[in-house]
């Protein structure tokens, strides 16, 4: 048996930092993909009595004994794949001894709770059978682009699809989509990955790679959005690592200090998710409107970097893509935590080719790496014919 699965990425459209001050944030899916195949050989088959996992795009591969992950895992006779488990502590620490014996490259040593992830959500729902798990990325990892959640996402919809805990068309040709009840167990399981990744994640990124589109998210409530509007943006990647906990500390600081003004600055931010989230989802009537609409968006988008500049949490680097982008006439702001990480810039449907292509070499030339990436497209999707 094999299946494909794939999960895009997300980025922040507005609200980063703010939204933990009580104001509203939007984020949308990018079609920029993890990508898990998933391979079960047939029982004849399974010679090698091995649970595999290959990161394709390192060129690395991990495997363990089956008996070892028994041993140290030994509640998965009958796995309950439609009940998503919260991993637990004496299972945490096993997994953690399962992962130190693979000798991660020291550069690689952040693909560990990856790993634990993939150790936790295989035998939970499929027990002890011998697999091999194919994983690639379109996403570069930790610079805020959902990259855990897309691997957490494409992974428990790989393992769910081979259950009866959904309703699949094996015979189907190309992507699939799950039905709205199937997608509520993806997540729940994607997040029970998270977890284990980060600790306690908010749930915003695997929510956004298991459905797509859009979603508003204010004091812990979502709202799936759809827009009405094609929207490209160019993701910059400045490459430059940050401390999501000190950035989000250091405003927090902040609004201890300037309580009355920092407050502005957040109610401001919560009006820019709102028009911002009315503008998508609002219909272009024609060519015409399409233009003012983006032009909005741009508006709001400078705006929220001006405020995110309030909140101390851009860097030299971010600054660096906002002057060469602005030379082009070209609205950009930082999405996620800041302090280097990514930086959007909306790309208008007018927008000639030739200009993107001066914007993209100018900022490779300052060691940046661009992608361009559609917003606010499909979630989690499958494939049986191992020709997506």
């Amino acid at each position: 048996m094999e299946v494909t699965a794939r999960a895009p990425g997300k980025i922040i459209l507005t609200g980063e930092h703010a939204v933990v001050h009580g104001s509203a944030a939007v984020a949308a899916s990018i079609d920029l993909y993890t990508t898990t195949t998933l391979q079960i050989p047939s029982d004849s088959d399974a010679n090698d009595g091995l649970l595999k996992i290959k990161l394709e795009d390192m060129g690395l591969e991990f495997s363990w004994p089956i008996e070892k992950i028994k041993d140290a895992l030994p509640d998965f006779g009958n796995p309950l794949f439609s009940q998503p488990q919260s991993c637990s502590p004496e299972s945490v620490l096993a997994i953690a001894s399962l992962v130190e014996e693979q000798n991660i490259p020291e550069a690689k040593i952040e693909l560990a709770s990856g790993l634990s992830a993939f150790l936790w959500m295989y035998p939970s729902i499929h027990g002890y059978k011998p697999a091999t798990a194919i994983v690639t990325s379109t996403l570069p990892l930790g610079s805020g682009l959902g990259s855990s959640a897309s691997f957490c996402v494409s992974l428990s919809a790989a393992l769910l699809a081979l259950t009866s805990a959904v309703s699949l068309d094996f015979g189907h040709k190309g992507w699939l989509s799950f039905t709205e009840d199937n997608l509520e167990l993806v997540n729940k399981w994607a997040y029970e990955g998270e977890k284990i990744i980060h600790g306690k994640p908010s749930g915003i990124d695997n929510t956004v790679s298991t459905f797509g589109n859009m979603i508003m998210f204010k004091s812990g409530k979502l709202t799936l959005m759809k827009s009405s509007m094609p929207l490209r943006m160019l993701i910059t990647n400045t490459k430059v690592g940050r401390n999501t906990k000190a950035l989000v500390a250091g405003v927090s600081e902040r609004t201890l200090r300037h309580p009355q003004a920092m407050n502005a600055v957040f109610i401001a931010v919560d009006y820019i998710s709102k028009e911002l989230s009315s503008i998508i989802q609002s219909p272009a009537a024609d060519p015409l409107s399409l233009t003012e609409k983006e032009e909005k968006l741009e508006e709001l988008m400078e705006m929220n970097q001006g405020l995110l500049q309030c909140m101390g949490v851009s860097h030299a680097s971010i600054e660096t893509v906002l002057r060469t982008t602005l030379k082009y006439k070209l609205s950009s702001k930082l999405t996620g935590a800041g302090g280097g990480g990514c930086v959007l810039t909306m790309l208008p449907t007018l927008l000639s080719g030739n200009v993107i292509d001066k914007v993209i070499a100018e900022l490779e030339s300052c060691g940046f790496h661009c992608q361009i990436a559609g917003i606010g497209g499909n979630g989690v999707e499958i494939c049986f014919d191992n020709s997506p």
